[in-house]
Parts: structure tokens; sequence; C-alpha cells
């Protein structure tokens, strides 16, 4: 994988200014993430290179897509990703604070999308840019689900990816704000693996939770069909 460049199957993602460059997290919660709605707006909350409004842009017919980035240099990224892509009229990014921005804006979203920040370990490395993006103390948890709970339309849906470590604690935080876990999929990365990662869907409904479970590969570079079957209208060799 370049560290300039990403190429996916209908479009490209400039990386080399942003310290989170393109991973599976990513890629997961922008296929996985549930359309079937047909939201006429959708908001990515920490863009970064702005890789899930792009697959958003590619899954959808939403009219208004939405990113929200304070770093510098990602910001300029994402908006350079953004105009080269096929959908630039319908992809913006604000320079803006999370807090700022749930103040300010009074237009709510029928998606919300996030791959937030989770390492909430007490040590921090010599690069801030990239610890801005990592850490979690960039946008806890807890603001984080407040200030969805704000923007989100009242039938609109809220999709994370975290730690499934976290899975239980996230979820608790979002149910003091109404919002209620609708889907989740627990994901690992071998077959004899733990699981990693929860991909949770949230919203103001409170419903039985749909629960599936992912296996990325059986061996290395060797994809499992579910996987390749979420991800081939994106990867080039999918």
């Amino acid at each position: 994988m370049s560290s300039t460049s990403f190429s996916f199957k209908h479009f490209e993602v400039n990386q080399d200014k942003c310290a989170m460059k393109i991973g599976t997290d990513g890629v997961l919660l922008g296929a996985w993430a549930s359309l079937k709605n047909q939201p006429f707006s959708i908001l990515d909350i920490g863009a970064g290179t702005g890789i899930l409004s792009l697959m958003m842009a590619q899954r959808s017919q939403s009219e208004v897509i939405d990113a929200l980035e304070i770093e510098d240099q990602a910001y300029e990224q994402c908006v350079n990703n953004f105009e080269q892509s096929p959908w630039g009229d319908r992809l913006f990014c604000y320079h803006a604070s999370l807090q700022d921005f749930s103040d300010e804006i009074e237009d709510s979203y029928d998606l919300i999308i996030c791959n937030p920040p989770f390492y909430s370990e007490s040590y921090k490395t010599e690069n801030s840019q990239r610890d801005l993006a990592r850490f979690q103390d960039a946008m806890p948890f807890d603001h984080l689900i407040k200030s969805v709970s704000v923007l989100l339309s009242d039938h609109g849906t809220f999709s994370v990816i975290i730690p499934f470590k976290e899975e239980a604690h996230f979820i608790d935080k979002a149910k003091n704000m109404k919002l209620f876990p609708n889907r989740i999929l627990r994901v690992k990365g071998q077959p004899s693996s733990e699981i990693k990662r929860s991909l949770i869907e949230f919203s103001f409904r409170e419903s039985a939770i749909n629960i599936s479970f992912l296996t990325i590969e059986i061996g290395r570079h060797e994809y499992t069909p579910e996987y390749v079957e979420l991800t081939k209208d994106f990867y080039l060799k999918m």
C-alpha cells in the first residue's frame, strides 16, 4: 500500500498529509453502514482522508454528504480528495471541531458515520498529528455520542466502529442519550483470533439487536467469502 495514495475501483484517495492512512476499519464501516432508508443527508465525523464520505457517495444517491475534520492538513487533503472524485458536487468538508459544529449547525442528518479515535492508553507518541487522530481524548465517546444525539434526524441511523472491548461501555453511554443499538457486526482477523472490532448501528428506535460475525482472513491474504462480498465494490483485487 502506498503511503501517498490508495486506489479503489471507482476513486483514488491521496493520504500523504494524513496521520491516519487508509485501513481495514474505515473500509469495513463504509461498506457495512446501512443505506436502506435512502438517506438524503449524510455526515462523516472525523473524516481524515474522506474515505467514508467517498464510499457513501459511491453507494448512495444522497444529495448532501458532509464531512467534518479538525486537523489542518487532513482537512486540506480531504477537500482535495473530494474535488478529484466523481462526486465532488455532493461532497463538502467543514474545517471545525465537533463541538463547534454541533453547536452551530441547525440541520440534522439521516445517517451519521464515524471511525473515531479510540486509543485511550496513557502514553503519547512524538507525532502530535497522529496522536490527535488516534487517541480517544481527541474525541471522547461521551462527546461523540452527545453530538450525534443532537445532529441525527428522528428517523436517522448512526454507524460507528470501535474496539470490541468498548462495545458494552459505548452502548451504555448511547442509551443515556436515547440512542439504541439495532445492528452489531463483530469482527476478527482470522478464525483463531479474538474479536477485535464492533461495528454498531444506532437509532432512536429501541428494537431487538441483530448481531452477526465476520472473519476477515482464513490465512495471510486469503480472504473469507464474506469479507470479499462486503468489500468487492471497492478493493481493486476483490
